[in-house]
C-alpha cells in the first residue's frame, strides 16, 4: 500500500461523535443545517457539516486550546467571536464562520504571527511551513510591524539533539510542541518563557540534548512551521511517496508512515511518521521507532552469505546456492550420524510471523522432529502457560485502549516508560484524568513519581518473592470479603479449593511481610484499592515471568482478577507488556517445541493431522528439545546442529559460559540475521537477513493486533528470509516454496483457527485486527473471555510459594536484576548502530548508596560484578532507584555480557530462565580490568557496533 506524502496539516477533531438515538443539537454553519451530539465543538461541526475553519493551535491530539485566534467565529446572539475549538453547541445555535469580521480579525492576527517568522524560512521554501499555507489562505500578504530584531528572529538553532534541530527564528510560540510533550507525551519537557515577542520555547532553560525530552518526537509531529524540524529532512529534502508499515522495535506495534524518496535500490528513507489511524499508537511515537531506523543501512551490515570451515577461520563471501547446500549437506550428514533428532532452529521474534512460520514448517518438515523453539522461551514462556491454565489461551485479554476506562491499574514487573514508552504515554494520560496505580517493583521506576502522576503505593517486592506478594493480595481481598461472589459462582471453577488455599494464616500480609519486604499494611491497603476498582487492570512484564515461579506467578495474577471480577470488559483484565515487536506472533505461529501454531499441542492426533495431510509428512507426537535442553544435549555430545533465525542466543541467553559451550560443542551452526553477533563467533555458515524496511508481512502485538509490515525498499540481500528457508527445506529433500508471503498467511488462516479469517487483502483493505478472527469474531476480538473463559470457565490455581533457590550468601551478599533503557532495545543490535548510544553509550550497575559506600564505590568507577558462574565488569552508578541490597543493569552490550553471570535457574514449567534473582559481589575493580573494560569499550564504540 502506498499513498503520496499529504501536508502536515493535522486535522483538528473535538468534541464528542453522535450516538443514534441520543439527544442532538441543531447548529446551523453558514446555512448549512447539521444535528450533532450536545458539547460538539464548533470547529467539530464545522468539520462535519463540510466547512473547513482556519485554526493553527488545533490539532487532533491535542486538548482544545483556543489561543491561536485564527479559528475566531461570529454566533448569533453572543458577543465577541468566540473560538470555535472551544466554544460548545447548542441546540438552535447559529454560527458565521466567512463573515467580513472575522476575516479581518483573522488576518490582523497572521500578521502578528508573520512578524514573529522570518521572511526566509527554509521550511516555508521545502513546503512543509504550515504557517506561509494558512497566510495565504486568509490573505496576509505582508507584515506591517517593523519587529525584526526585538523578537527571537536572530537566535540560534539548537542542534544538539542528534534527529532534529529547534530553529528559534522560525518559532510563532504556538504552543503546539509544549502541550504535545505535555498532553500527549506526559513529560512536561518543554515550557514557554517570557511575555509577548519576548517568549520563548525552552526544553528546561537548557539545550535539548541535556534536558528531561526523551526525542519522542510528539513537538516535531505538532510544530507548524520548521522550528522544529527532522535533521533528515534538512538533508534530503522533502519525501516523494509514503508506506505505511509497522515498528521493529516493542511490542506495542506502533504504525507508521514511511516517508521516502526514490524507488527499489535508489529508495531513501526521509522520515518515519506516526500514523494517527495506527491502533496501537494513534499518532505517537517513541525514540526509537520514530528516529532509530538507521541501522538498515549501517556499515556493519552484511548483505551476502559467508562460510568458513572452522570457526577460528576468517569468513569468506560466496553464493546463495553454495552457502544453502553447504547447510542442507551438513545438517544431513548430522542426521545420518547421529540421529534425526541431532537438529534443530530456533525461530525469531524479531521476524514476521510469515518468516517464524516458516522456520517451524522447515523443523517439522524437512528435520523431521519437533525441535523448534524461539526467544518467547527466556521470556513470556510462563505467560503462555499460566494464562493457558487459567483462561484457556496464552494471550493478553485487553486491548490498549482499555486503560482509558481504567480506574486502578495494577503494574507489576514492568517499567513501561522505558520498555513500552507509547503504551506508557497512555497510562499517564490515564493517570492524570484520575486513575490510580500500585506499582510493584523492587527499583522506583519513572511512574512511581513523575511529572503530575504519582502512585498510590509503591511496593517494593523483593526480587525472587512475587508469588508471596500476590497470594498475600488474595488473602486480604478473600478473607475480608471483598471477592466477587457472583462472578466466582457463574465464571470460574475449582473456587471453594482456591478460596480454602488462599485464607490459609501462611498467605497472609503478615506472615509473607519477612519474605516480601512489603509491610503488610501498605499491602493491605493495596489490595483493597485494586478490589474496589471498579475497573481494576493488572499490567506486567519480564518481572513476572523471568523467575523460579513464573508461571506460578501468572496464574497468581489471573487468580487475582477472576477473584474480583475483573475479565471479559473495557478497563479490566490481565495484560501481559511483551518485549519485542513479535514475540506475541512467534509464540502464537507455533514456535514452541510442544505446540503448532494456534496453541495446540503436537500430541493431539487430529491437530497434528492436519498439518500431516497437508505438508505430506509424519510428525513426531512428542516435543522436541528446548533450547536448554538443546544446549545440555549439544554438551553431552547428541545434539550437533542448530539454524538460529534472528537471535543472538550468547548474549541474550543465562550463563553465558555454558551456551558457549555448547555451541563449540555442535558440528554445524548457522546464524541468519542483519549482523555478525556474538553467536556467530560459533557459526560457521552465516545468512544475511532482511531489515523491516525490505519486509513484506505481519507482526502480532501485545494485544493480539495483527498488524502489517509493508516493504519499503527491494531486499538488500537479493532474497526474502522466508525464502531462503524454504531452500534450505528443499535442499534437505522436502520440496517447499511460496510464490509471496501472503500465500504464507493464507496456509496460517486455512490450518489455525484464531486466524481463520485472516488475510493480506482484508488487513490492506480493513486495517489491523486482533485475533481471534473467524466466524464468531469476523473482525477480530478487542475484549477476550467476555461471556466466557476459552476454556469455558475460568479456573482458579493454588499457587503455592516455593522460594527461589538462588540465595543471598556471604559471597555473594547482593542480588542482581535486570531490565532494559527507553533508547537501547534487547541486545542492542540495532539501536546501538544508531544515535541511540548518544543517551545510552554503555551497560551501567545501578548501586544503592548504602551498599556503594560499604565498598567504596563511586559513580563512574569500574566494578567487578560477579555470581557463582562468572564475572564481568562494568561502569556503577550511585542510586538509590534500587534499595539496599538490590543492584540493577541492562543487558545492552555485549562488552558488558550481563548474562555471564545470570544462572541456570529456571520457571519449574516452562525453564524461562531466571534473569531477574541473581546472588552477586560487587566491587570496584583492580587497575588491569578497569583498563581491559575501558580499551574494549572504546573498540566497541569506534567499530560503531
Amino acid at each position: 500500500m502506498t499513498e503520496q506524502t499529504a501536508s502536515i496539516l493535522i486535522e483538528p477533531d473535538y468534541g464528542t461523535p453522535r450516538v443514534e438515538g441520543e439527544p442532538t443539537a441543531h447548529v446551523t454553519i453558514d446555512g448549512l443545517e447539521i444535528d450533532v451530539a450536545p458539547g460538539t465543538s464548533v470547529m467539530r461541526a464545522a468539520k462535519e457539516a463540510g466547512v473547513d475553519i482556519p485554526k493553527l493551535c488545533a490539532t487532533d491530539r491535542l486538548d482544545a486550546f483556543g489561543s491561536c485566534r485564527m479559528c475566531l467565529v461570529e454566533v448569533d446572539g453572543v458577543r465577541g467571536t468566540p473560538a470555535s475549538c472551544t466554544t460548545p453547541c447548542t441546540d438552535g445555535m447559529v454560527v458565521h464562520t466567512d463573515s467580513d469580521d472575522v476575516k479581518a480579525l483573522r488576518r490582523n492576527v497572521m500578521e502578528m504571527y508573520l512578524s514573529d517568522h522570518p521572511a526566509d524560512c527554509a521550511g516555508c521554501a521545502r513546503g512543509d511551513c504550515e504557517i506561509q499555507d494558512l497566510a495565504h489562505r486568509v490573505g496576509a500578504a505582508e507584515v506591517r510591524y517593523g519587529l525584526d530584531g526585538a523578537n527571537h528572529l536572530h537566535d540560534a538553532t539548537d542542534a544538539t539533539n542528534p534527529y532534529f534541530a529547534y530553529d528559534p527564528s522560525a518559532c510563532i510560540v504556538c504552543s503546539r510542541c509544549v502541550r504535545a510533550c505535555n498532553e500527549i507525551q506526559g513529560t512536561f519537557a518543554l515550557t514557554v518563557e517570557g511575555r509577548g515577542f519576548d517568549s520563548r520555547i525552552t526544553p528546561g532553560g537548557t539545550d535539548f540534548m541535556s534536558s528531561e525530552c526523551v526525542s519522542c518526537g510528539a513537538c516535531v509531529q505538532a510544530c507548524p512551521t520548521s522550528s522544529l524540524t527532522e535533521k533528515s529532512v534538512i538533508e534530503l529534502g522533502m519525501p516523494s511517496r509514503t508506506v505505511i508499515t509497522t515498528c521493529a522495535y516493542c511490542g506495542v506495534g506502533c504504525s507508521f508512515k514511511a516517508e521516502v524518496q526514490g524507488s527499489g535500490d535508489a529508495t531513501r528513507v526521509v522520515r518515519m511518521v506516526p500514523w494517527k489511524d495506527g491502533a496501537a499508537n494513534e499518532g505517537h511515537s517513541c525514540v526509537k521507532g520514530r528516529f532509530a531506523y538507521g541501522y538498515a543501512s549501517h556499515r556493519d551490515r552484511q548483505l551476502h552469505p559467508m562460510v568458513r570451515d572452522t570457526i577460528d577461520d576468517p569468513w569468506q563471501v560466496v553464493s546463495w546456492e553454495e552457502a544453502i547446500t553447504r547447510i542442507a549437506t551438513g545438517f544431513r550428514a548430522i542426521q545420518d550420524t547421529y540421529g534425526v533428532g541431532s537438529i534443530g532452529g530456533i525461530a525469531s521474534s524479531r521476524c514476521t510471523d510469515e518468516e517464524v512460520y516458516v522456520v517451524q514448517k522447515m523443523v517439522r518438515a524437512a528435520f523431521n522432529n519437533n525441535n523448534i523453539d524461539t526467544c518467547a522461551r527466556v521470556c513470556h514462556s510462563p505467560t503462555g502457560y499460566g494464562l493457558n491454565q487459567t483462561f484457556g489461551t496464552s494471550a493478553g485479554t485487553q486491548d490498549f485502549a482499555s486503560v482509558d476506562h481504567t480506574d486502578v491499574m495494577l503494574l507489576i514487573g514492568a517499567n513501561p516508560t522505558d520498555a513500552h514508552p507509547v503504551f506508557a504515554s497512555r497510562m499517564k494520560r490515564r493517570l492524570r484524568a484520575g486513575a490510580r496505580i500500585i506499582v510493584a517493583d523492587p527499583r522506583r521506576i519513572d511512574l512511581v513519581r513523575s511529572p503530575h502522576v504519582e502512585a498510590s503505593h509503591h511496593l517494593p517486592v523483593r526480587p525472587g518473592t512475587n508469588v508471596a506478594f500476590i497470594n498475600a493480595m488474595a488473602h486480604t481481598i478473600v478473607t475480608e470479603g471483598l471477592h466477587d461472589e457472583a462472578f466466582l459462582r457463574d465464571r470460574c471453577e475449582d473456587v471453594e479449593a482456591y478460596l480454602s488455599f488462599i485464607a490459609r494464616p501462611e498467605n497472609s500480609p503478615e506472615e509473607t511481610e519477612a519474605e516480601t519486604g512489603v509491610p503488610a499494611a501498605d499491602l493491605r491497603e493495596a489490595a483493597r484499592l485494586y478490589a474496589a476498582g471498579p475497573n481494576s487492570a493488572i499490567y506486567y512484564g519480564l518481572g513476572v515471568t523471568e523467575h523460579s515461579q513464573g508461571s506460578t506467578m501468572v496464574m497468581g495474577l489471573a487468580n487475582l482478577a477472576m477473584l474480583t471480577g475483573n475479565i471479559g470488559r473495557e478497563g479490566v483484565g490481565v495484560n501481559p507488556l511483551r518485549g519485542q515487536n513479535n514475540v506475541q506472533g512467534s509464540c502464537d505461529m507455533g514456535s514452541f517445541p510442544h505446540e503448532f501454531p494456534g496453541y495446540r499441542h503436537v500430541g493431539i492426533d487430529e491437530v497434528r493431522g492436519i498439518y500431516e495431510s497437508l505438508w505430506g509428512v509424519t510428525i513426531p507426537a512428542q516435543p522436541g528439545l528446548r533450547i536448554p535442553n538443546m544446549f545440555d544435549s549439544a554438551v553431552a555430545g547428541s545434539f550437533r546442529g542448530l539454524f538460529v533465525h534472528g537471535e543472538d542466543i550468547v548474549q541474550s541467553d543465562p550463563n553465558t559460559q555454558h551456551v558457549e559451550a555448547a555451541l563449540r560443542a555442535m558440528d554445524l551452526v548457522v546464524v541468519h540475521d542483519l549482523f555478525l553477533n556474538e553467536t556467530s563467533r560459533f557459526a560457521t555458515v552465516f545468512l544475511p537477513g532482511t531489515s523491516f524496511l525490505e519486509k513484506d508481512g505481519t507482526f502480532i502485538n501485545a494485544e493480539r493486533r495483527i498488524n502489517r509490515v509493508r516493504p519499503i525498499m527491494p531486499s538488500k540481500v537479493g532474497k526474502d528470509e522466508w525464502q531462503v528457508v524454504c531452500e534450505i527445506a528443499t535442499a534437505m529433500g522436502y520440496p517447499m516454496s511460496y510464490a509471496n508471503a501472503a500465500e504464507i498467511m493464507d496456509e496460517i488462516a486455512a490450518t489455525t483457527p484464531t486466524f481463520a479469517g485472516v488475510s493480506f487483502a482484508r488487513l490492506d483493505a480493513e486495517g489491523s485486527m486482533q485475533w481471534p478472527v473467524n466466524d464468531a469474531a469476523p473482525h477480530g476480538t478487542p475484549t477476550m473471555h467476555v461471556e466466557h473463559f476459552v476454556r469455558g470457565r475460568g479456573r482458579l490455581m493454588p499457587t503455592v510459594y516455593v522460594p527461589t533457590t538462588e540465595a543471598t550468601t556471604r559471597r555473594f551478599p547482593l542480588v542482581l536484576t535486570t531490565g532494559r533503557i527507553l533508547t537501547q532495545y534487547n541486545v542492542g543490535a540495532q539501536t546501538r548502530r544508531t544515535d541511540n548510544s548518544r543517551w545510552h553509550p554503555a551497560d551501567v550497575l545501578e548501586i544503592h548508596p548504602s551498599d556503594a559506600e560499604l565498598r567504596g564505590i563511586h559513580t563512574g568507577d569500574i566494578v567487578e560484578l560477579s555470581s557463582r558462574v562468572g564475572t564481568t565488569s562494568l561502569p556503577a552508578l550511585v542510586s538509590d532507584r534500587m534499595p539496599p541490597g538490590v543492584v540493577y543493569t541492562t543487558f545492552h552490550h555485549p562488552i558488558t555480557g550481563a548474562n555471564v553471570v545470570t544462572t541456570e535457574n529456571s520457571d519449574w514449567a516452562t525453564n524461562c530462565p531466571e534473569y531477574k534473582v541473581t546472588a552477586v559481589q560487587v566491587r570496584v575493580a583492580n587497575a588491569e580490568a578497569a583498563r581491559a573494560h575501558q580499551e574494549a569499550d572504546a573498540v566497541t564504540l569506534g567499530s560503531g557496533s
